[in-house]
């Protein structure tokens, strides 16, 4: 089996072979070499070389023998052609040597003129960078400035706020130290039963008498209107501020009876009432602490 039908084989995609193709290829091969052993038999081959012979001719009649073929001359080979030189240019002349050079000065000095231009542009160019930060940076400083000046102004204005706060506290403590000392005195002149250490404000801590702060609590409960019954007897004290002449400018519930109803009845009264009497002496007091009882008795 040759390669041609193992490869013939191997390849699936191939035809198969014809049948008796082998046997066709073998019988040929064997007509062919029978062919060439007859056609080598048929020739006789000779090894030995044959002897060379002369001979001369003679004429009967003396005949001049022919010139000897001469040969012609080689041909003399063509001259080959001559190469012509290509012409010199023409030389330039003096004025355009002096063109050519006022040329190359020009432009060596357009050169130098842009490099001149463009090393000024850049100049121009950096110092107005640098310019512009300049002023960036002192607009930052004076934002910073700014910033600064208002933090020491709000500071500087919260101590000028705590100083004016303190010197109100310390007005309003000598004022209510004075207003203290004024109801002190004046609860003395009106009749107050506590000594002069004593720290309250009221008149009278009992019911009312014939003193000052009788009279006013005489002048003020008949207008209290309350009819609830009321288990025990809480109090409720007020602070009452009075004008020179009497006319009550100002009242402030300064501990709750624990009964609203009550309370609204006895601050409601003290507006009822307008006015206070004067003092045996004829002054009024400018501030005063009253109780008030729901089932108090009013004498005097």
């Amino acid at each position: 089996m040759t390669a041609l039908s193992l490869r013939q084989r191997a390849d699936p995609l191939r035809p198969p072979e014809a049948p008796g193709l082998g046997r066709s290829i073998g019988f040929a091969l064997l007509v062919h070499a029978v062919l060439v052993f007859a056609l080598s038999a048929g020739v006789q081959w000779r090894t030995k070389t044959l002897p060379t012979f002369e001979a001369e001719l003679w004429s009967a009649v003396p005949q001049a023998a022919a010139p000897k073929e001469v040969e012609p001359p080689p041909p003399e080979p063509d001259p080959e052609p001559e190469v012509k030189q290509p012409p010199k240019p023409p030389q330039p002349s003096a004025e355009e040597r002096q063109a050519e050079r006022d040329a190359e000065i020009a432009i060596t000095k357009a050169r130098d003129l842009k490099k001149k231009q463009d090393a000024e542009a850049e100049a121009e160019r950096k110092k107005k960078l640098l310019l512009m930060e300049q002023k960036e940076q002192a607009e930052r400083e004076r934002l910073e400035q700014l910033k600064q000046d208002k933090l020491d102004q709000k500071k500087l204005d919260k101590e000028k706020k705590d100083k004016l706060d303190k010197a109100n506290k310390d007005a309003e403590a000598k004022r209510e130290a004075q207003r203290q000392e004024n109801l002190r005195r004046i609860q003395g002149m009106a009749g107050a039963s506590g000594d002069a250490n004593a720290t309250g404000t009221a008149l009278k801590s009992s019911g009312p008498s014939a003193s000052y702060g009788g009279r006013i609590m005489a002048r003020i409960r008949p207008n209290i209107i309350y009819n609830d019954n009321t288990p025990g007897n809480p109090v409720a004290t007020v602070e009452i501020r009075v004008a020179p002449d009497g006319t009550i400018i100002g009242k402030k519930l300064t501990r709750s009876s624990g009964i609203p109803e009550y309370d609204n009845a006895v601050l409601r009264a003290i507006d009822k009432t307008e006015t206070l009497p004067r003092d045996s002496d004829g002054r009024v007091p400018s501030s005063m602490t009253l109780d008030f009882r729901p089932k108090e008795v009013v004498g005097g």
